[in-house]
This record gives C-alpha cells, structure tokens and sequence, in this order.
C-alpha cells in the first residue's frame, strides 16, 4: 500500500458535499459486496458464552467469583473444591470451567503525550471483545459534589483503565434515550458522554450529601391553636412525607433506567457488568406509624435482580459520596438546639447514609457484584472492580420441583469452596419459571416495532446495513451532517408482481440526538421499491443505498440513528453513529469527514463511501474539505497533509508531509483535496483506518494540526 499524490480539484460527482439536499433520494447502489452489521455494535456469542447463567428445566449455569485473603482472583479451583446448593440441597455438578478476562501482554505501560497527534480508534470485533460494561451515572440522586467527583473518576478510568478490547458505555439515569449510550471502544464518544455528566437540577441530590440543617422557628411566633401534627407535615396523600414520595420516584426512575440497561446488555455475549455511581437509594418506606415497611422500591428491585441474574449481568455499585462525615459543619443552624435533638438530628444522618448504602449492597451482592462504600477514590473502585471479571462457571441439572410454583416462589443458590481462605460470591438465586415470558417483537405494532429498534442504545441486524455520516459545511445553509445507509437487499422480502416486476415496501425511521439525549431532528418515509428482472439482480448483489440529510443547528456530539422494517417480510434493522460537530466560528483548523472512492472499477462514490470496502490490488481514492486555513499577506494558506493507515490498531503506513495544492482554487474557505492508496496484494484482509493529518504552517502551534479517519476493509 502507497500513497499516490493526486490532489486535484473534485469533479461533480462529489458534488453530495456541497450542501444539504432538499429532498430524501433512494437509489441503487454500485458496489460488489453486500454489508454486514458493524462489529462495535452486534456481537455473536462464542461457543464458550453461550450459556452462561443460563436458566432452563433442563441445565443451570451460574458464574461464580472466588478470591483469596488479599482479594486476588484465584485461578486454579479444582471441581472438587465447589460445592452448589439449591434451596439447601447439595446439587451434582455437571459443568466447571474458568472464564478469565485477563489478556496475556508483554507490553510496556504507554506514556500519553497529549500533544501527539491522536490515533484513531481500533474496530472492535466481537471475538475480540474481552470485556463489556456499563458505566451508569445515577443523575436522578447524585449531589453536586458527587456529580463533580463521578465526573473526574470516570475520565481517569477511560484515559487509564481502559484497555483493548473493552466494549464500555456511560449511560445516565436521567438522561433522555440518546444520549451517547451505545456500548463502544471509541473513547470519543465516551468523553463526550464524560462531560454531559453535570448535577441534574431535576433529581433528589443536593449540594452536598446532606441537606444543611435549617434554624427552628421561633416559637414565640403566633401560632394557629386549631393546628394538628398532620397540618405541619405534609404527605402525598397516602401517609409519606412529601420528602419520601420524592425520594421513591426517583429511586423507581434509576431502577426503570437500570432495567432497561439490562434488558439490552441481555443480547451481548458473556458476562456483562454495570458499574453503578449513585448516591444511593433506601429498600424500605417509612409507614404512617414510622415503621419500616417494604414497598415499591424493594419490589422493583428484586424485579431488576431477576432480571439482572437471568441476563448474566452482575452489578456493581459505588457510593459516590465517598467517606462521609455525618457530624455537624459550619453551614448548619444548630446554635439554639439541645443536646437531645443535636444526638436526633446526628443519629438520622448516619441512618440516611446506612439506608441509602443498604440499596447499593442489596443490588451488588444479590447478582454476585461487590459494593464500593466510605472510598473517596472512586476511580480506585473501579480498578478493582475490573480486575474481578474473571470467574468459575458453574452448571447442575435441576430437579422436577425447581420450577414448581406449588413448592416455592424462589430458588435459593448457595455456593461453598472448600479451599482454605477462599472467598466466594454469586448470584442470590432465581424465580420458579424457566424463562420469564417475554413478549415477542412480531406482536408489537410495526410502528412500535420501527420506534424501539431506533431508540435502542444495541443494534437491531434483522436487515443488515451500515450507516456513515459525514459533516461537511455549505457557505449558503452553514454546517450539516449527510448520511449513507447501505441495505442488504437479500434481507428483504420482494413479492412478484403481475408485470414480472418485484416489489419490497419498507418503512425507514431516522432521527438524530443531541448529547442531551433530545431529538433534533427525524424523518419517517415510507417506500415501495418496484424492481424490473435487470434491477431486481442487480439489488441483490449491490445493495440498496439510502441517503438523507440534516442540517446542523449547533455544533457538538450527536448520533444519527435510523431504523428500517419490512413490511413484507416483518424483518427490522437498525445502524446508528456518533459525529462530532466543530464549530467553524471558532476559525480553528478542521478538516471535513472523508469521501471514498474505488478508482480501480466502475464505482459510484456514494456507495463506496458508505461500504467503505476496496478488493485488494485496487485504487482507493480520499477525498476531503479543509476549513478555517489562516491566510498570509498574499491571501494564500501554507497548508502541508499527510497520511496514516492503521490495522488493528498498528500503524502500518506513514505518508510523507506534502504541500497543498491550490490549483484550481477559487474558495480559500473551502479547500478541497483529493488523494489515492494503491492497495497491493501482499497486505491481508481485514479492517483499516485510513487518517488525514493537515498542518497549518501558519496558525499557532497549537493550532496547526487538524486530523480526521475513515475506516475501510480490504477483501477478496
């Protein structure tokens, strides 16, 4: 592979670039291979992970993690130092094996120069995924300086802990359904998502994890003689104080957000870990008479356990108040209280911070998690949550009466390893039926089958296809985001009509999210594709490609999502991805999203640019705008670009510095550049990345350099 200099300026028929369309087109595509899904967002389970905790009337596989007195994982257990009991019977075990996480590597530690020129993310495929987890940021109870201190752990762990083959997503309880939460290994996305983590005005924090005591009223005060204790507390009409209804709802929001998490992170492969930061939430409500009572908040959460131990998802949970002292500070009015209301009103401090602390320990431990409490490194929790997503799977066939809702509502799992120091922990057990009842996609309606697969943060490959958005900018109508979407035409079921005509009807639903998690913009379409013979064949090998366009009304991090459904065959897919919008405003260097072009075939730019596949022994033609280049004297810029191509995350080529050229160039706010890779035969298939680094001779230092990266695949 080479880099053949071959800047000249485009021709029309990248003419897509030039702003945004009036009007969705769809069209025909003209590449030789049909798409499949993008790795980083559909995983097909190994061999080994497909059952794990798998619950049937005929094997049970739990996941068991053991440690010995210093914490460290231990590696060796023999079959015959585990013992399993359900509901206090000893089980025969029937499968025993030990699933580590941990990647063999004789690498040195890296040293990050945040001057060096950024090197673009790896594509994750999903034999390479080691380990999945969510980092789920509990907004709806986080105090301000929890926010503050969830905030800075989480960029510690992306910049450091972070490791190849981690497949992460940070998801907020209270932000809307797009809010940047697809699992990814692209640390962009989630440092976008890293800096939406703020105080959520809306949620039951405070300022600080306890709300400043406030000075009594003056009892000297008139007073109403007619006035009852119940007139002073104010309820929510069914014996709760106003303070605890708060409290329950948002407590019933998090748990809702955390089943929904689970309920998706189901279809990845594994064992999948969601690392909670909350500041807590109390299992039981206080009745009229001020007793502990359970209610709504303890019910949903054994919901979400047995939802959690069925999808082989184990929690972990930090309290992000750290250690926390519960004596009185500066901000408190206690001046003119007693002792005995002092020893009150110290005593219910401790007793928030144990009860909301007993909500994170109760989901932890009963999925087999550990609970981070009274830690002020946060980001330390996290390390050692990381290193405990090795374990045992253990599997035993259950007797007739496990699953026999006339003997018992729950089975009760206990595990014991014989080894001399060990520790063990696991899940708490399951309900009496073998499979919860799940309602089948086929029976929602086709608009809430379309509208659940777009909003879903996990793709849906029931049609494949493959999404890429470009942002490019227009002097007339400012910045916009054009996006390419590839379709399988072999997924989608054609009817043959009385003229020898096929037929396919599709509903196409596309939306793009702010990185509030709002809706900016969508479009719904419906289309009927009718196929002459000729067409028909030529579909099936080509693919069908759908492009549409949105304008940009603000810079910054979005996601385009759209989800297609056949009406015919009832099949649905969706393909989602995150782009960052500069603001051009700020005359910083920026260089456009990068088109493709097969120069070795009779190609069209449009579907290559959204396959992004090239056969080896081909031409790959790159074409690009640069934006913001500063001028000198003559009005002219001094602009250099260079390439570099990456395979799995190595860089295998690195282009020479070779100045701009400004042939033909009327637009000094616009320049446009156009180069080609020769692909030689000897390099292997597989995916690449192709990055283009432009160096502004004439802006600061450091404001010289803008970079931007296409991915592509070399095949046969």
């Amino acid at each position: 592979m080479r880099d053949i200099s071959a800047r000249q300026s485009w021709s029309s028929r990248f003419g897509f670039f030039a702003g945004p369309m009036a009007i969705i087109i769809f069209v025909l595509a003209f590449s030789q291979f049909a798409y499949t899904q993008s790795p980083t967002q559909q995983l097909t389970p190994s061999p080994e992970d497909n059952d794990v905790v798998k619950i049937s009337t005929n094997l049970i596989q739990i996941d068991v993690s053991v440690t010995d007195a210093k914490g460290k994982v231990i590696t060796d257990l023999k079959p015959n130092e585990i013992e399993i009991y359900e509901n206090g019977e000893k089980q025969n075990i029937t499968n025993f094996s030990f699933i580590s996480s941990v990647r063999a590597t004789t690498e040195t530690p890296k040293v990050i120069d945040k001057n060096a020129i950024p090197v673009p993310p790896v594509a994750l495929r999903p034999e390479n995924v080691r380990r999945t987890y969510a980092l789920v940021v509990d907004d709806l109870s986080l105090s301000f300086e929890s926010a503050y201190q969830t905030r800075r752990a989480l960029k510690k762990v992306v910049d450091e802990q972070m490791q190849d083959g981690d497949l992460v997503a940070i998801i907020r309880t209270g932000a809307g359904i797009g809010a940047l939460q697809q699992f990814t290994s692209d640390k962009r996305i989630l440092y976008a998502a890293i800096e939406k983590v703020k105080w959520n005005l809306q949620g039951s924090g405070g300022i600080s994890a306890f709300a400043p005591i406030q000075s009594a009223p003056d009892s000297s005060l008139d007073v109403d003689p007619s006035a009852t204790a119940e007139d002073s507390d104010p309820t929510s009409g069914d014996g709760q104080t106003l303070d605890d209804f708060r409290t329950r709802v948002f407590a019933t929001g998090t748990l809702g957000a955390l089943k929904y998490i689970v309920t998706g992170m189901s279809e990845l492969p594994g064992r999948k870990s969601v690392i909670l930061f909350s500041d807590g939430f109390r299992l039981f409500e206080t009745d009229e008479n001020g007793s502990q009572i359970g209610g709504e908040v303890l019910d949903f959460l054994k919901q979400l356990v047995d939802y959690a131990n069925r999808a082989s998802v184990v929690f972990y949970t930090i309290d992000a108040r750290g250690l926390q002292y519960t004596g009185f500070t500066a901000v408190d009015a206690i001046s003119d209280t007693g002792p005995d209301a002092l020893n009150a009103l110290s005593q219910s401090r401790r007793d928030q911070l144990h009860d909301t602390q007993d909500g994170l320990s109760y989901l932890a431990e009963e999925t087999g998690g550990l609970a981070i409490t009274n830690d002020n490194d946060l980001s330390g929790g996290v390390r050692k949550i990381l290193n405990d997503q090795s374990y045992y799977l253990v599997g035993y066939e259950p007797d007739s009466e496990t699953f026999d809702p006339a003997k018992r509502k729950f089975n009760k799992i206990a595990v014991k390893v014989l080894r001399k120091g060990a520790t063990e922990r696991h899940r708490s057990g399951f309900f009496n039926v073998a499979n919860r009842p799940e309602k089948p996609a086929s029976t929602l309606s086709p608009a809430a089958q379309i509208e659940t697969a777009l909003v879903s943060p996990f793709a849906v490959s029931g049609i494949n296809m493959r999404l890429n958005a470009l942002f490019g900018d227009d002097d007339k109508t400012g910045a916009f985001v054009r996006s390419l979407l590839h379709i399988n035409a072999n997924d989608l079921k054609f009817t043959d009509e009385k003229d020898g005509t096929k037929k396919a009807v599709i509903d196409v639903l596309a939306m793009s999210f702010g990185d509030n998690g709002q809706i900016v913009d969508q479009l719904a379409k419906n289309y009927s594709l009718i196929l002459k013979p000729d067409g028909y064949r030529k579909a099936l090998a080509d693919g069908i490609l759908y492009q549409f366009a949105f304008p940009v009304k603000k810079p910054g991090a979005y996601q385009y999502r759209v989800a297609i459904r056949d009406a015919s065959g009832g099949k649905v897919g969706s393909a989602s991805q995150f782009i960052e919008v500069p603001d051009l405003k700020k005359n910083k260097l920026t260089v456009s999203s990068i088109v493709l072009e097969n120069l070795t075939v009779k190609s069209n730019a449009l579907s290559d640019t959204a396959l992004r596949r090239i056969k080896r022994g081909s031409l790959l033609s790159y074409n690009y705008f640069v934006y913001n280049a500063k001028l000198n004297a003559a009005k002219q810029p001094q602009l250099q670009a260079r390439i570099r191509v990456f395979q799995d995350g190595k860089l295998i080529l690195d282009g020479q510095q070779k100045p701009f050229t400004l042939r033909g160039q009327t637009d000094m706010r616009h320049l446009k550049s156009r180069g080609a890779l020769a692909i030689g035969d000897k390099f292997p298939l597989g995916d690449y990345v192709l990055q283009i680094i432009v160096t502004d001779q004439l802006a600061k230092a450091k404001q010289q350099i803008a970079t931007q990266f296409v991915q592509f695949e070399i095949v046969e």
